[in-house]
């Protein structure tokens, strides 16, 4: 098979899961489709039990065989999720929330990491699953950033304060990007990165070639995004042409992340500051409102595409985990350890800008509830190289994701409203997400 092979095929399922859930199951986009995939997954699995002659493992792994994971998702697909997410974050919202949407991304990510990373070493060596500490810090480095896009929609939908909306949507944003630096930091010094990202971290001292590393890679990506969004900006307010100012978005997009390759930055960070510029700024200076809608509406259905395949493939490299009874305990275990993790990296930050006094009631479990996984979590463990734990790595991720978008994604607008927050009054019918 070659990569348009692959694209359709994945294309096709995605589109089929979306039209399953559409006209059966009704759940929000992000929901029905990885529930489509879950329930896809285990009747493979039922059929590959009660029929092993009729198995579809062995042509599942041949599909996967196919498709360069690196390459596709961490040096490619991952920039447009990212674009994506950034292009609809206020930047007001995260100037007036600066604070706190900056502990949280930064000494809460990082919190999560090391709490997640330790509790998973110790908890899964206690079940007999022995994974080196380095082997779960970058587990946990790739489940903790957040993606926000169910719980937004269903913030506006409840008319939530703008200053929750910001809150949730900046820490995602920019926890995604740092989430990633730290994720090719680990990854180097593990001896794991098969990139070019990563590779000059170093080994001699990995604290000090980490702090290194960390620094080139956002304060390069930073100025990365900066210049060239700006160039964009400027094209963009010289012309009235929506499908041509469409098309230097998605250029903008890709020359910025294929540029951050060569120069060893990061590509994630440069990506996710183009995209609060031309999101800002852009929409709101250079664009008309014809513009607006054509790039939203473009935008918006990248990322539910995208969304889509990456569930999918996560749903397709779980069939192929070969021994299910190493994996499936570490599995179910990882989803107390994330939630607890959560909570203790939201808490303290929280607890540390009560100070000001200015924090909303109930924030704490708001924030930790309504943190859930998604795409950039996805990406980030199909591209591991195969190595001894990956299988382990790959299910604990898959139950994690299940559980916060099936689970809390379903049910955080019970806990929004047992918080006051929005109109109590709304449509309580609709699912979480519309």
């Amino acid at each position: 098979m070659n990569i348009f092979d692959v694209a359709a095929v994945l294309v096709v399922v995605a589109a089929a899961a979306g039209y399953i859930n559409h006209r059966v199951l009704r759940l929000p986009p992000t929901s029905g489709t990885l529930l489509v995939a879950l329930v896809s997954s285990l009747a493979v699995l039922l059929i590959a039990e009660v029929a092993p002659q009729v198995s579809m493992r062995p042509v599942i792994e041949r599909f996967l065989g196919e498709i360069d994971f690196d390459r596709t998702l961490l040096q490619g697909l991952l920039c447009f999720l990212l674009f994506a997410g950034a292009l609809h974050v206020d930047l007001d919202g995260l100037v007036d929330n600066r604070w706190t949407i900056g502990l949280l991304a930064t000494v809460g990510l990082l919190l999560s990491v090391a709490v997640v990373g330790v509790l998973t070493w110790l908890v899964f060596g206690a079940v007999g699953v022995h994974l080196s500490l380095q082997v779960c810090l970058i587990f946990g480095a790739l489940i903790s950033p957040t993606d926000p896009i169910a719980v937004m929609g269903l913030l506006k939908e409840l008319h939530a304060p703008a200053s929750l909306e910001a809150q949730i949507a900046g820490e995602s944003l920019f926890n995604d990007g740092v989430g990633v630096v730290a994720f090719l930091g680990l990854l180097s010094v593990a001896g794991l990165s098969s990139s070019d990202h990563g590779a000059a971290a170093g080994h001699a001292q990995p604290v000090v070639s980490l702090a290194v590393f960390a620094l080139r890679e956002v304060l390069g990506g930073t100025a990365l995004g900066l210049g060239f969004g700006y160039v964009g900006y400027r094209a963009l307010k010289s012309i009235d042409d929506h499908p041509l100012e469409l098309l230097i978005t998605l250029a903008l997009v890709m020359f910025i992340y294929s540029t951050s390759f060569w120069i060893h930055v990061s590509g994630p960070i440069a990506v996710v500051v183009a995209g609060l510029l031309i999101g800002n700024a852009g929409r709101r200076f250079a664009m008309s409102d014809r513009t607006r809608e054509h790039v939203d509406a473009f935008w918006r259905m990248i990322d539910e595409i995208l969304n889509s395949i990456l569930f999918l493939l996560l749903g397709l490299e779980v069939l192929a985990v070969q021994d299910w009874s190493e994996a499936l305990l570490p599995a179910l275990l990882a989803v107390p350890i994330c939630l607890l993790a959560r909570f203790v990296s939201v808490g303290i930050p929280v607890m540390a800008m009560r100070a000001e006094g200015s924090l909303r009631r109930g924030l704490v479990p708001i924030l930790t509830w309504s943190g859930l996984r998604g795409g950039i979590s996805i990406a980030l463990v199909l591209s591991l190289p195969r190595f001894g734990g990956k299988d382990v790595l790959l299910a604990a991720t898959y139950a994690v994701v299940v559980f916060s978008v099936l689970v809390q994604g379903l049910t955080v607008r019970r806990l929004l409203l047992h918080y006051g927050v929005g109109d109590t009054k709304g449509p309580a019918a609709a699912a979480a997400g519309h």
